[in-house]
């Protein structure tokens, strides 16, 4: 039996199930972080007193960290651009990039997690740092989410490439869509937490 609407998109939504599933899924997340965020606002603006993001967090380390995931979202597009091409080895090597950058992000993130736990500064210190580590702790376990999918889709993708090249495009095209919202969950986080 063949599943309707895997390639050809629905009548109703004018998207395929998979693309309906994940702006679904996505819709589910937006409201995840959304929550945390009001929190974080909500704590900032009914506390006494607040410290200057800058003063606890490192600044240089997190802007570096900013610039691999827009350069991640980067590769991310060329790997399904390569897809559209039909192009599989450069889809490959876009995809491993996009793992790459990830790892960079986490090792980034290593760093700077052992430097504030060898400075004593643990998530019971402060409020500030409960939402900090909430905050960049959710947000690593999508980075390391998104990791493994992308993984498994430049491994295991040459048999769907073969036998349906627009499936995998699909699938990597939604995949993105995720690895994009992680991306944009840290431009959002970036300026919030260590800047203001």
């Amino acid at each position: 039996m063949e599943i309707p609407y895997i390639v050809e998109p629905r009548q109703d939504t004018g998207l395929n199930n998979g693309k309906l599933g994940i702006w679904l899924f996505l819709a589910s997340e937006v409201m995840l972080f959304g929550a945390l965020f009001a929190a974080y606002i909500m704590m900032r603006v009914g506390g006494p007193t607040w410290p200057l993001g800058a003063s606890i967090l490192n600044v240089p380390m997190a802007t570096l960290n900013t610039l691999v995931l827009i350069t991640s979202s980067i590769t991310m597009v060329m790997a399904w651009a390569s897809l559209m091409r039909r192009n599989y080895s450069a889809y490959q090597l876009y995809m491993f990039a996009t793992v790459g950058l990830g790892l960079v992000f986490l090792t980034v993130k290593y760093f700077e997690y052992g430097h504030k736990f060898h400075d004593g500064l643990y998530p019971s210190t402060s409020t500030f740092l409960a939402i900090y580590f909430t905050l960049t702790g959710l947000h690593m376990l999508h980075v390391i989410a998104g990791m493994v999918v992308i993984t498994y889709f430049a491994l295991a993708g040459r048999s769907m490439f073969r036998k349906n090249p627009q499936w995998l495009t699909n699938r990597v095209e939604n995949t993105g869509l995720f690895w994009h919202f992680v991306d944009l969950v840290w431009i959002f986080l970036f300026p919030v937490l260590y800047l203001m």
